[in-house]
This record gives C-alpha cells, structure tokens and sequence, in this order.
C-alpha cells in the first residue's frame, strides 16, 4: 500500500457562471521516502492539490488516503489532530510568529500531541540540528536572515516526524543562493532521513532536484522524465 494514494479526485470551483475544474479524476500514489515536485501554470490547482492531501481542502469526489486513513471522511477535530501528526508544511513566506524563537516555533506542532517537555525539546532540538540552526534557537524571526526563516519552517515541518512534508514554493522568496541551499537542503532530508516530500515549485531547476517530476494541466497530472541533477547542500558562508 502506498503512503499516499488519490483516486479519482476531483475538485471544482464555481466563479459566476464559470465552472473552473483544477482537478479533475486524478489518480496518484506516493511511496514512504518519495520525493516528487508539481509545476503547472499559476492558477492550475497546485495549491489545492497540496491542500488536499494536507487534509486543509476536502476533495468534490473520489478519495485521498494518506498514511491509512481516509481523510475524507474525519471530523474537523479528528483531522486536526490527524493532520498535527501526519502532515509538515512548508510555506513560501516561512509564516513564523515573530513573538516566539526558533525554539518555539519549531516547538508549535508539537503543543498538539501527547509529548512531555523532555521529549519536545529533544525533537526540536533535533530538528533544528538538522537545518544547521542549533546555534540560532533563542533567536527571534527578525534576527534571522531569509535563509535562516526557511530553514526555521523546515525544521517546524519535520519535528513530529511527519509521514508527509508538503513544501509551497518553498524557494519562492529567496535569492538564487539562497534557494540552492534550501534546495540542497530538502533533497538531504530526503536521502538521509527518509523524509517524504511534494513541493510545489513554478521553477524548473527546482522541480529537477526531485526523484519524480509533475505537471499539472487542465486538472490532469502528467508525470514526466526526471532531469540528473544534483544539488548539494552547503551552509551559508
């Protein structure tokens, strides 16, 4: 069984008279430890379909199965909870509260599930170990380059072990190198750590980096030949 399986799904939206179908009938299965990218045209749905396997949106028809359950059909509390445990986000704008430390923020998914202090801070710590930000965890968003936010939005993403990471155009609002060490940084997370990932990208390098490359168009997924690229991460200078 795959991690992630969609079957027929079809998500409408109604704008007037107009019917705007982003999905339509998609079919997908993504194994545990895959790395896919999605490109498309702005306003094809590559939000939605992110959204829906993150439980945030709720499909028109068919089903989305993620980690063994059909979140479809959870109550808005139990995908609350379902989602706190299953799924990491990663956003384009690092959406981090300024009032909280890398520490704290990287601790908020965490507040949702049933860990002890001793235990929280162990992930966190952990996490952040990851990203290479241990030395920047009482250190406020405003204190921290744009690099060192993302960084920071990764490590919220991945602390409670997710089964899936979704990434939004993660490297939408960072500079060229910035971007290659984000980039870097997830194809890492992947090859070491086994971290399952879907990013949403408008860039074509980007999506390159990725084991599987899709494209969405007129509401169908194409899956296309993946590139040989290879990009390291490095640590800013």
């Amino acid at each position: 069984m795959a991690l992630v399986e969609l079957r027929g799904v079809t998500k409408v939206y109604r704008k007037g008279d107009q019917t705007i179908t982003p999905l339509d009938g998609v079919d997908l299965d993504i194994e545990k430890s895959d790395f896919l990218s999605l490109m498309g045209a702005s306003g094809t749905g590559k939000s939605t379909f992110l959204n829906l396997i993150a439980g945030i949106d709720r499909p028109d028809s068919g089903s989305v199965k993620v980690a063994g359950s059909e979140i479809a059909g959870l109550s808005r509390t139990r995908l609350a909870h379902w989602r706190a445990r299953n799924i990491g986000y990663i956003f384009q704008t690092h959406n981090l509260m300024p009032v909280l430390t890398a520490y704290e923020n990287v601790e908020l998914p965490l507040l949702l599930l049933p860990f002890s202090r001793a235990e929280r801070r162990k992930r966190v710590e952990i996490a952040l170990g990851a990203v290479g930000l241990l030395d920047r965890i009482g250190h406020y968003p405003r204190q921290l380059s744009g690099g060192e936010e993302q960084r920071v939005g990764i490590a919220r993403a991945i602390v409670a072990d997710p089964a899936v990471v979704v990434a939004d155009e993660p490297t939408g609002s960072l500079d060229a190198d910035t971007s290659v060490q984000i980039l870097g940084l997830l194809g890492r997370l992947n090859e070491q750590l086994g971290t399952t990932l879907l990013m949403v990208t408008h860039d074509s390098d980007a999506a390159a980096i990725a084991k599987r490359r899709l494209r969405l168009d007129h509401g169908h997924l194409i899956e296309e030949e993946p590139a040989k690229v290879s990009v390291q991460y490095r640590e800013p200078a």
